[in-house]
Formats: structure tokens, C-alpha cells, sequence
């Protein structure tokens, strides 16, 4: 009996051990299993309910033009968040939900089931916050009793001071600050800048503890941009294309204004355009009229954000056109190269070409006869340059076409830049034949974009370097400091010095007498190149378009204007974009302080400075006024002058009106502008001075056959007495290209 109440203790002992290894063993072993393989999750998972890690937007770098205007920058703003799992009840979480959503003008019930969740400890709700919203939520915490429930962080927004200013360059940045389109886009990594942090110890309670357990990481700045672009040659550039698309009901029109000796670009833009600070916003009434058609909400949607897309789109970068005559000057540049002609080479035109099956017409019905081939150029003649064309043959033909850089992507850097095509935009040399040639010579049945033409043209004024196209001049550290500096690049040489020179001769030929004549500047040897072309994807439109540089005998610049789909009966590159690069090459040259000389003919119809009148009696001051070529007009019943309008020492036209005001006291010292479109220059002048006013004649040659066509001040303003009005003249005979 004993011996068996001995065996029964053993066995339970031996239970017992078993179950005490077996128990403890387990725990061994998943604690090594824990602590080997599961050690660094754990840890992590620890570590983020032990720390609250938050981060600190760093502000992207600033956007500069060439002269240190702000064109984008970043500044503080504020980020909301809620910890759900603080929220106390429903009714505190409705409160949250409903107050947010009043102060952000957010949707309420998007707000609460975000914050539904008591697992969670941060729901972002609204980032990039202005001060005003920040205020009121704060009030809001305070009044509600809501600390570590609704929290508000530092955070930036970026902001455009010019609002659409430059905007298909510059580009915008998106909700993570983050670039989108242009420059933000394309040096997004470089002005991102680095992030800074606050991490900070909590307490059970899941609570934030003192500054003692807090470590903060400072954000570091972005790299900013100095680009080479001026913001006042910019606003020429703008001004100028958006008149265009006024004044010829245009689908948009694009431009760029690039320095030839290092192709440095000081102006590029596409109009209509958009407001940078709100990208996705359409403001064009006749867009948002057509959208309103679409009634499916679906369809509605994919029509807007295309519109969105197309308004965001840099034309001057990413679309290709059909350059038309405009590229007569490179199949001019190329014969003179290779010595097939000069520029007293003749040709005589019947009106039309035959080439292969097809009749190749010239723009002018009969021909233009004999002539030279400056006079070719000068006349924009299609059949001149077939001829051209077929004496350089496919091969040489097609080694200018790459050499001046038509057949890759420029490289500038910008985004989205169009890519050529073998045989799509372009014809290929293994599939160009003598129709080809043809057409190509006198710029259809191909491609370019605008960065391509004006790096081409610019090799031409330059003395014959293809230059490599930038707009970033340099970058600057968080301290100023410059860590990247641009230099000019050239890709390689395309045509002589002596070629270059000749075709600016002929070019300067273009504008002086030829279909280029109403982008003459007075004062100043404008070289350039009308061209118009039908659109190749849709039938019945037109691009018309103006490429040419200044001063001719010293290029410093080169302007490109294309206007794309122009309404009306007048479509030409000679009528509507030539007159528009006048102005632009005029201000431009000016603000660069290039000085204009004049010719004899130019120096009669300058302006004259007013004398002072002042004080003399009103027959004297009449003598005076007439013996330097000005008109006086009184205004009162005394016999003295106690004032003038325009002031002694300001410039107005010769012929033009000065007010003498005999008495002190004048009532209506204004008068009503008249209508002065339509006129020759005297008559326009004549009208303006019997009214009382001044007119500067601005886009008008010395060909007795201009007419005006816009001016500063509408007909119908009442303004000042004695006041300017510019009034802008062209002529639409002898420019069709």
C-alpha cells in the first residue's frame, strides 16, 4: 500500500515537472521568438504609442525673375487634425464635424465619418490654412475645451504674387506641395527642400508630455530659382498676345523672347491663360458657356478637366504648328551656304510650280515675275523656293533640316516638351522625295514647335550657332548662396558668319518693303519673316505667325508670335503677328536701353518737345507754338497764358495741339476721345488735334497705305485735354504670305 502511494507521488511529481517545462518552455520560446524575430516591430509599434512624430513642412525654394522679383514663393499657413481616439461622444465628434466644416467650407458629413474611428490618433483635415481660418479653430479649441482632440499644426502655402503672370511657365504646386506643371514640376526635386520634425514623448493617456522629452529637427529650405526671364519684357509679351486674341478672336496665341547670343529666354508665354494661385478654377466665360451644354454629369466632368489640361499647357513648349513661309529664311540659308545661290540669284514666277502631279500656286495670282532672291523672300513667293528646294536636293536639304535643330527636342528646361516624329511631323530623308522637298521649302507638310523655330532664327542672327535654349540662370541656397550657374551653351555651328549676314540683310528687306512691314519699328533695323499656314488637323483654320530679331546689324534679340486660329477674312502672319512682334521688339529695345537712330524720313514725323509758354501773352504764346511746329488751342477769355497742358519739356507730335489756359478757374479742363480707327496717319492726327488731343503713332511703316486699327483710349472716354492717345497702325496690302 505504502508502495504504491510512493509510486503515485512520483508520477505526479514527474506531472507536475512536465507541465512546469512545458508551461515555461513555451514562454521561453515565444520570448525568443519575440525578442529574435519580432524584436524590431515591436519596437517600432512601441516607440510610435510612446512618441508623436510630427512634421514640419519646409518652405520650397523662391522663384526669381532675372532682376529678383518674387514669382513664387513660400509662406506660413497652418494644418488641422483630429485625434479620434480622444473624441469623448458622439455629440463632441458632431460638434468637431459641424464647426470644421462651417470654417474650411468643407463638406460636414465627409468630416465626421473621417473621424468615426476611435482607433485613429490624427485625421488630417485641411492643410495649407490662411491665418483668419487658423484664428477662428483656435478660438474654437478654446471655447470647446478640445486640446489634443482638434490640433493645429505649422505648414506652408505657396503663393504667386503675379497671380497669371508667366503661369504656363512657372507652374503650380498640389495639395503634398508638390509641383505639378512648369518650373515646379520640372525642378520639383530641387525646391522641395527637407522636411523637419518635433518628436515628442506621450503618457498613457496618449497625451503629448513636457518640452523636456522633445527633440526638434529643423526643415531645411529648397534651392531657389533666378530664372532668366524679365518680368517687365514679360509683361510686353503678355500685353502683345493678349490683344492678339482679342482683336482677332483667336483659339490662343504664344510667344518667346530669347537672346541670340546665348539663347537665354527672357519672355515666354500662351494665352488665354490661368490664375496660378487657383489652377483648377476656369474663368473663360466662353469656355464655361460651352461646359454648361454638357448636362450628364460624367460627361461634364471629363470636358471640364480637359479644358483644365489644355489651360495648364505651355503651347510654346509642348504643340507643334505648320511653320509656313517663315521657314523660307532657313532653305535661304542653306542654299547660300552650300553656294547654290546668292542673293542676287533670280527666278521667274508665273504664279504657279509644277511638281510631280501637283501645281504649286503662288499667293499672288499672275506671279510676282522676275527677281531676286532677297526680293523672293522679301515677297514670300512659294514658287522661288520650290526651285530653292529642289536645288538643294533631299540630302543637303535634309542636313539643314536637322543641323538647325528640327528634327530633335531643344532640351530646354521645361516640361512636356514635344518630341519630333519620323515621317509623322516630319519627313524622313528615306521617305523624301521631290514632292516632299517641295512643300517643305516653303513650310508645309511638317511640324515645329516654337522652341525649335526660335533657336533656329536665333542661330541665324547669332552668326550662325545653334544654341542651347535655358531659363534657369542660377540657383541659390537657404543663405543666398549660388550653387549652380548657367552658361551658354553652343551645339554647334549650322551656317557662316557671311551666310548669317546675308540672310539678315534680306530678312531686315522683308520688313522695310515686304510682307513684314508692319513689324517696323522707327529708330530701329528690324530683320524678319511673316509666314501663314493651314493647319494640318483641321481643316479651314490657319497659325499665322512673325519670327524676327533686332537690331538687324547687331542682333539682341529674337521675337516669335503665333497667333493659332485667327477668325475673319484677314488671317495672314503679315497682318495680325507682325504688328503684334512690332510693339514687342520696340518696348523691348527701349528697356534695354538700346538707343534708336533715325532716318530723315523718320526725323520729320518724330515728336517735338513743347515749349514753356508760361506767363506770355496769348498771341505771343501761339507764335511760339507755331514757329516749332505745334497747334495752340485756348481755353479761357484772358489775355494771358497762366497754364499749359502738355508741360513745358514734354514730348508730342509735330502738328500736334497745346491747351493754353488764360484763367485760373476753369471748369471742364476734359473732352470727349474720338473714334480713330480706320484713319490714315494725318487724318487720324488731323481728328485727334481738333479735339483737343495728341496721337503717337505706334506699328506703322512709312507706306502711305497704312491704316489704324486700335487705340489706347476707347472713342467715347472723356479725358484730359492735351492728353496722348497712341494709336496703333498696319497695313493689309503687300503682306500676304
Amino acid at each position: 500500500m505504502a508502495k504504491s502511494t510512493n509510486k503515485l507521488k512520483v508520477r505526479a511529481l514527474i506531472a507536475v515537472l512536465l507541465l512546469f517545462v512545458f508551461g515555461f518552455g513555451t514562454d521561453i520560446v515565444r520570448l525568443f521568438y519575440l525578442q529574435v524575430f519580432k524584436g524590431e516591430e515591436l519596437k517600432t509599434k512601441a516607440e510610435s504609442q510612446q512618441l508623436s512624430d510630427t512634421e514640419i513642412a519646409a518652405d520650397r525654394g523662391i522663384i526669381y525673375d532675372c532682376n529678383f522679383n518674387v514669382l513664387a514663393e513660400s509662406a506660413s499657413a497652418w494644418l488641422v487634425y483630429v485625434n479620434p481616439s480622444k473624441i469623448k461622444d458622439d455629440s463632441q465628434r458632431k460638434l468637431i464635424s459641424t464647426t470644421l466644416a462651417k470654417i474650411l467650407k468643407l463638406d460636414e458629413e465627409r468630416i465626421y465619418k473621417k473621424i468615426s474611428n476611435s482607433d485613429y490618433s490624427y485625421v488630417k483635415i485641411q492643410g495649407k490654412i490662411e491665418y483668419t481660418e487658423k484664428t477662428l479653430i483656435s478660438t474654437f479649441i478654446k471655447e470647446s475645451d478640445l486640446y489634443d482632440i482638434v490640433n493645429i499644426d505649422p505648414d506652408t502655402k505657396r503663393y504667386y504674387p503675379y497671380s497669371n503672370f508667366a503661369s504656363t511657365i512657372i507652374g503650380f504646386t498640389g495639395s503634398e506641395d508638390s509641383g505639378r506643371a512648369g518650373l515646379e514640376l520640372m525642378y520639383n526635386d530641387k525646391l522641395s527642400g527637407v522636411a523637419g520634425r518635433v518628436i515628442t514623448a506621450k503618457d498613457a493617456w496618449d497625451s503629448a508630455m513636457s518640452s523636456n522629452y522633445e527633440t526638434t529637427y529643423d526643415p531645411k529650405q529648397g534651392t531657389s530659382l533666378v530664372l532668366t526671364l524679365d518680368k517687365t519684357i514679360q509683361h510686353y509679351l503678355e500685353k502683345g498676345l493678349s490683344q492678339a486674341v482679342i482683336d482677332n478672336d483667336a483659339a490662343s496665341a504664344y510667344g518667346i523672347v530669347m537672346e541670340v547670343e546665348t539663347g537665354a529666354i527672357l519672355a515666354m508665354a500662351t494665352l488665354p491663360d490661368y490664375d496660378l494661385n487657383l489652377p483648377t478654377v476656369i474663368t473663360d466665360e466662353e469656355v464655361l458657356k460651352e461646359l454648361s451644354k454638357i448636362k450628364d454629369e460624367e460627361e461634364y466632368d471629363l470636358a471640364y478637366n480637359a479644358k483644365i489640361y489644355s489651360m495648364w499647357r505651355n503651347k510654346a513648349v509642348s504643340d507643334t504648328y505648320e511653320p509656313g513661309s517663315v521657314f523660307k529664311v532657313f532653305v535661304a540659308a542653306a542654299a547660300l551656304e552650300e553656294g547654290l545661290v546668292t542673293p542676287d540669284y533670280c527666278f521667274n514666277c508665273s504664279g504657279a510650280i509644277k511638281v510631280a502631279d501637283n501645281v504649286l500656286h503662288c499667293h499672288k495670282a499672275g506671279g510676282h515675275g522676275n527677281q531676286t532672291l532677297a526680293e523672293g523672300l522679301m515677297n514670300s513667293c512659294n514658287p522661288f523656293f520650290v526651285t530653292i528646294g529642289q536645288k538643294l536636293g533631299t540630302e543637303r536639304f535634309y542636313k539643314y533640316f536637322e543641323a538647325f535643330g528640327f528634327t530633335q527636342e531643344t532640351d530646354v528646361d521645361l516640361p512636356g516638351e514635344a518630341t519630333p516624329v519620323k515621317d509623322v511631323t516630319y519627313h524622313s530623308l528615306e521617305n523624301m522625295g521631290i514632292s516632299q522637298v517641295s512643300s517643305s521649302s516653303f513650310g508645309q507638310t511638317f511640324q515645329v514647335s516654337a522652341m525649335q523655330m526660335i533657336t533656329g532664327v536665333s542661330a541665324i542672327a547669332n552668326g550662325g550657332s545653334l544654341m542651347q535654349p535655358y531659363i534657369v540662370k542660377s540657383m541659390l541656397d537657404e543663405d543666398g548662396n549660388t550653387v549652380f550657374e548657367a552658361e551658354p551653351t553652343v551645339k554647334r555651328s549650322v551656317v557662316s558668319q557671311t551666310t548669317s549676314e546675308a540672310v539678315l540683310a534680306m530678312m531686315e528687306k522683308v520688313v522695310a518693303e515686304g510682307t513684314g512691314k508692319n513689324a517696323y519699328v522707327p529708330g530701329y533695323r528690324v530683320a524678319g519673316k511673316t509666314g501663314t499656314s493651314e493647319k494640318l488637323t483641321v481643316d479651314g483654320e490657319y497659325i499665322a505667325s512673325f519670327v524676327g530679331c533686332a537690331p538687324a546689324d547687331d542682333p539682341k534679340i529674337a521675337v516669335l508670335i503665333v497667333i493659332d486660329e485667327p477668325q475673319g477674312y484677314v488671317h495672314g502672319g503679315g497682318a495680325i503677328a507682325a504688328p503684334v512682334a512690332g510693339r514687342v521688339i520696340e518696348e523691348t529695345l527701349k528697356y534695354m536701353n538700346i538707343d534708336p537712330v533715325y532716318s530723315a524720313k523718320e526725323l520729320s514725323q518724330l515728336n517735338g518737345v513743347t515749349p514753356d509758354v508760361n506767363s506770355m501773352s496769348v498771341e505771343k504764346a501761339k507764335a511760339t507754338l507755331k514757329n516749332k511746329g505745334f497747334t495752340a488751342r485756348i481755353i479761357g477769355n484772358g489775355d494771358s497764358v497762366v497754364s499749359q497742358y502738355p508741360l513745358k519739356g514734354q514730348n508730342i507730335p509735330l502738328d500736334g495741339v497745346v491747351i493754353l489756359y488764360t484763367e485760373k478757374e476753369i471748369s471742364n479742363t476734359t473732352a470727349t476721345v474720338p473714334d480713330l480707327k480706320g484713319l490714315s496717319i494725318s487724318s487720324a492726327n488731323e481728328r485727334a488735334v481738333n479735339a483737343g488731343f495728341n496721337i503717337k503713332i505706334s506699328g506703322a511703316s512709312l507706306d502711305s497705305e497704312v491704316v489704324s486699327y486700335r487705340q489706347s483710349i476707347d472713342a467715347g472716354t472723356q479725358t484730359e485735354l492735351g492728353a496722348t492717345i497712341t494709336v496703333y497702325f498696319k497695313t493689309n496690302k503687300g503682306v500676304e504670305d
